[in-house]
């Protein structure tokens, strides 16, 4: 049996006629940037989340990129974040001329770890973006407390975690902006590219809005230099078909992971997801804790079955940030976890033989 890390095929196999449908229209009306597709979209995104602004854009990096500079977040400044993650996290600070500050995770969650988050605070920090990692929303009760108290913006990076939540409230709703990734991997991917931001801010709106197309306002007149970030009208007319499916994907892939928690719980030497209570997580993955990952690894590829590290080398520790002078050691988590974590196969898709495949799998080894 063949168990893919995640497949396509499978997901879109059912959406294809709705889809070339919705692609049709565009192709009718020759609209490809900024057409009609893309507010609808944008107007349906905020009743899915319950924010007020929603602002496609070109990738889920670009929203990042986009957040940053619309805080007026640059040259001397600095932003508190986690090394356990996605590249751009930390390069959408480092392209606005500031500069990442990272702290430690939380070992049990993945995410930041909020009680380090004070003692790196200094007179240029101007703001913390939590990354809601794997789709299980960071603690932002305790972040926004420690914003409010040191007046710093929050950017949320949710490229993982679309419709996670934290007590109750949707993630992305909490910070100054959110971000969300529609790379075609994400819960909700699109055939190709696509981001969004979201705020409540209605100036801060208003200024997303002016940047992801030049900074330009009105046409040809330009107040700031901004990106060419526009997300395209066919990825969201494909997002459009995927949004109706995306409630009941997120409940499926719960359902998986109640699955591999009830067969993998208690086997000496791995541990399974830990969800906070306070989180409902849409596991964009399903991360193990395997102090034989490397061997493990090679275990379910012999069997087909798909894995892989998110991940291997933490951002305080890679060679384009050298210059800030991070060296092993200083995030002592991170840094073991990265040698310890492997996400197996966890896709709304999976058939029960599939699940039971892995799992066996998984005990042979151990045994």
């Amino acid at each position: 049996m063949k168990v893919p890390m995640l497949d396509l095929h499978a997901q879109y196999e059912a959406l294809m006629p709705e889809i070339r449908r919705q692609l049709d229209k565009v192709f009718a009306d020759h609209h490809y940037i900024m057409g009609a597709q893309v507010k609808e979209f944008e107007t349906k995104m905020q009743d899915y989340l319950g924010i007020k602004h929603a602002i496609g854009c070109a990738s889920g990096t670009d929203a990042l990129v986009l957040a940053v500079k619309a805080l007026g977040i640059g040259e001397g400044d600095e932003v508190i974040t986690t090394p356990f993650t996605f590249f751009a996290t930390a390069s959408s600070i480092w392209r606005n001329h500031a500069r990442p500050v990272f702290v430690d995770i939380d070992p049990k969650t993945f995410n930041l770890n909020p009680s380090k988050i004070e003692a790196a605070i200094t007179p240029k920090t101007k703001a913390i973006m939590p990354v809601h990692l794997f789709g299980q929303c960071s603690d932002m009760t305790a972040i926004m407390e420690i914003a409010k108290k040191h007046n710093l913006k929050v950017i949320e990076d949710n490229a993982q975690g679309i419709g996670s939540t934290w007590n109750g409230q949707m993630s992305c709703s909490f910070g100054d902006i959110g971000t969300l990734s529609f790379f075609p991997s994400k819960n909700l991917g699109a055939m190709g590219d696509a981001g969004m931001c979201l705020t409540n801010d209605d100036e801060l709106a208003k200024t997303l809005r002016q940047l992801r197309v030049h900074g330009e306002g009105p046409k040809y007149y330009h107040k700031c230099v901004g990106l060419n970030s526009r997300l395209d009208t066919m990825q969201a007319a494909v997002l459009l078909v995927k949004l109706e499916q995306l409630a009941s994907w997120s409940k499926a892939r719960r359902a998986n992971a109640a699955f591999y928690d009830s067969h993998l719980s208690g086997i000496a030497g791995l541990i399974t997801p830990y969800i906070d209570p306070k989180a409902q997580t849409i596991y964009n993955q399903y991360t193990l804790i395997s102090s034989q990952r490397d061997e493990l690894m090679q275990h379910l590829q012999k069997r087909e079955i798909g894995c892989a590290v998110y991940y291997p080398l933490p951002l305080h520790l890679q060679q384009c940030f050298s210059e800030m002078g991070g060296k092993g050691g200083d995030m002592p988590v991170s840094e073991e976890l990265a040698n310890k974590v492997v996400s197996i196969p966890i896709y709304p898709e999976l058939t029960q033989a599939m699940k039971q495949y892995v799992v066996d799998s998984i005990k042979e080894f151990y045994s």
